[in-house]
């Protein structure tokens, strides 16, 4: 069992197709779900499931939803974001987790997998996934020609 950041395969074909849009304000709804060192996800995951998925009293399956930031384009880079996402009281070990689209045309079509290079926890407190600077070199999701 491994979790390898990646782009989601499936996530450029259907960025291709227009499927996905992180429009700010009427943008698709995207959610993150936490993952134990037991899930297998990498670029080929084609949508959210929930083996291998943490538990915790007040963690629901599925995750949280992401909340979009403006999109931008610098240097010949375009840019999506989000706001960082906290999951509070919670007990908990992640290794990874996975960005999906709960809008899409293709039910809950996996967008990327994120791994935070080791087990990441959380004690009866706060687990906050930090989204990188939205700049060309370390935004979590860039395109380049």
């Amino acid at each position: 069992m491994a979790i390898t950041q990646a782009i989601a395969n499936n996530f450029k074909k259907l960025l291709l197709e227009g499927d996905s849009n992180f429009k700010q304000t009427g943008g698709d709804k995207y959610k993150l779900a936490l993952y134990t060192s037991s899930a297998t996800l990498n670029s080929a995951t084609t949508a959210f499931t929930a083996t291998n998925e943490v538990t915790s009293a007040n963690y629901t399956s599925g995750g949280g939803a992401l909340v979009n930031n403006p999109t931008s384009l610098t240097a010949g880079v375009a840019r999506a974001d989000f706001a960082d996402l906290s999951f509070q009281n919670v007990t908990l070990t992640a290794r990874g987790a996975l960005i999906y689209n709960t809008s899409s045309a293709t039910t809950n079509s996996a967008v990327c997998v994120l791994d935070f290079g080791g087990d990441k926890t959380a004690t009866s407190g706060t687990f906050t996934v930090q989204f990188p600077a939205p700049t060309s070199t370390a935004a979590i999701l860039r395109i380049s020609g």
